[in-house]
């Protein structure tokens, strides 16, 4: 199961006002996720970036069947629960707890937050869509109260179809998420200045 292994960077949780999550992809680490903050408008923030057990949230693709990314996804979702519990202890409201994934980092963060949604800072999601072989919408509740959120995705993608994308946005956009979407045509799996530039001008403003 996943370790409780949060590495940190920018201010210190009694110093900041406002709280990134950042959770990396498949095969990277927190220091990997946590290099991305220099090109974020986030220097105010406290960073937080969990890392995965063996670098892999989850051992199969997130549009396999639930149980066969069990137990790990369950105790990945569980972390984030507790790293967010931590966060608020500390005084900070989850108004300015903010959170950003990349691809497995991106699926991961869209499903903890439609589970628990509420009036976050902000979601920012690089190739990544709502987890599971089908969308099963009893796991999700709650209110986003406008949470800005910005969807960014390559079509095709290798791992994140572009139609699961889309579907995860109108979920959200139900639940009261003020979602952006762009789609790039062509790009690799990867995180593009575009799509740095849209976090930036829509999430962490």
């Amino acid at each position: 199961m996943h370790k409780k292994n949060i590495q940190t960077a920018g201010k210190s949780l009694k110093e900041a006002e406002k709280v990134l999550i950042m959770i990396h992809g498949r095969g990277a680490d927190a220091r990997d996720i946590l290099g991305l903050a220099s090109h974020l408008n986030v220097s105010e923030y406290a960073l937080l970036a969990p890392e995965a057990t063996n670098n892999t949230w989850y051992p199969h693709s997130f549009m396999a069947k639930p149980e066969q990314n069990e137990p790990w996804l369950s105790s990945a979702l569980d972390l984030l629960k507790e790293m967010v519990d931590d966060v608020t202890k500390e005084g900070i409201i989850p108004g300015n707890i903010y959170f950003l994934g990349f691809s497995q980092g991106a699926c991961l963060t869209l499903e903890f937050v439609a589970r628990h949604a509420q009036k976050f800072g902000g979601i920012a999601a690089f190739t990544g869509g709502l987890i599971g072989d089908k969308i099963r919408l009893d796991n999700y509740s709650g209110d986003f109260n406008d949470t800005s959120v910005f969807l960014g995705t390559g079509n095709p993608d290798p791992h994140v179809p572009v139609e699961r994308v889309k579907e995860s946005a109108k979920i959200l956009e139900k639940m009261n998420a003020k979602v952006h979407m762009k789609v790039y045509d062509g790009r690799p799996h990867t995180i593009s200045q575009d799509e740095i530039e849209e976090a930036n001008r829509l999430i962490f403003k």
